[in-house]
């Protein structure tokens, strides 16, 4: 396996594992500092919505640019993102945060970072190898997650420790910036690919139209999975079974897991089926 790849793969697995435990203990720490379940879901939303945005942006700059910097920037703003925002209690500032942010209420293969990752790992590699190439990424990022869901039970051990409840959730946000200067530290070690060496853009041609109905396939698969947003959802567990962080850890680890190998599977039936 190429180093590259390597790299891109252990990224992609360091940034899953700090969405596995940001997504649970997001609605538990707003809830914390006073915010209701109104509140946390347009919270939730600004957050979706400014990762699409931010997403679409990219799409634009980055043919442009040195994917190995854009990457580091992303790496940049998710360390400012775990720095700011436990440090933020008004709803306008909260809102702005997670609006321009990293924290994102869905985890998976969403977020600013992914576009960029996908195109480092299309390079160079066959298009007979695509399929099992980025079912290895998904199952490494899939796999990240639900050990990072884990990890949301820290808080609990915190508190059990003596800590503070909210002091222990800004603590987990810390964490999550660490992870970012460790995603950083990946990306700095990528080739640079320069403008020149990038292909130049041609016309969709007749592709146009597949693209055109995958996308509108992927919108809407993403607008039923925006009525179970994760975090939304560990809100719901909370609120409706009062369930606790560990007990909120486990259920989202288990989901994880099965999610996961969903991956590999389908890159085995695409091998036998197309």
């Amino acid at each position: 396996m190429p180093s590259e790849m390597r790299l891109l793969y252990a990224a992609r697995g360091v940034r899953g594992f700090a969405d596995g435990f940001a997504v649970i203990i997001l609605p538990a720490y707003l809830s914390a500092i006073g915010f209701n379940p109104v509140e946390i879901g347009i919270v939730a939303t600004a957050a979706l919505l400014g990762s699409s945005l931010l997403t679409l942006a990219v799409g634009f700059v980055a043919p442009r640019h040195d994917l190995r910097t854009m990457l580091l920037l992303g790496a940049a703003l998710m360390v400012a993102t775990g720095i700011v925002f436990p440090n933020v209690e008004h709803i306008a500032f909260v809102l702005l945060v997670a609006f321009v942010g990293t924290i994102n209420p869905q985890s998976g293969d969403s977020g600013v970072l992914v576009p960029l990752e996908h195109a480092m790992l299309a390079r160079g590699v066959a298009a007979a190898d695509r399929t099992r190439v980025f079912a290895r990424y998904s199952l490494t990022g899939a796999l990240a997650t639900a050990a990072g869901s884990l990890a949301a039970a820290v808080p609990d051990l915190l508190v059990a420790a003596g800590f503070g409840r909210i002091a222990s959730f800004q603590a987990m946000f810390y964490g999550y910036a660490v992870f970012g200067v460790i995603g950083a530290a990946l990306y700095r070690r990528l080739p640079r690919v320069q403008a020149e060496q990038a292909t130049a853009s041609t016309p969709l041609g007749p592709s146009r139209w597949t693209i055109y109905k995958l996308a509108a396939l992927f919108s809407l698969d993403s607008f039923a999975g925006g009525l179970v947003v994760q975090s939304l959802l560990a809100l719901w567990l909370f609120e409706r079974f009062d369930l606790s962080l560990s007990a909120a850890s486990l259920f989202f680890f288990w989901t994880g897991v099965l999610t996961a190998f969903s991956y590999p599977v389908a890159a085995w039936l695409s091998g036998r089926i197309g």
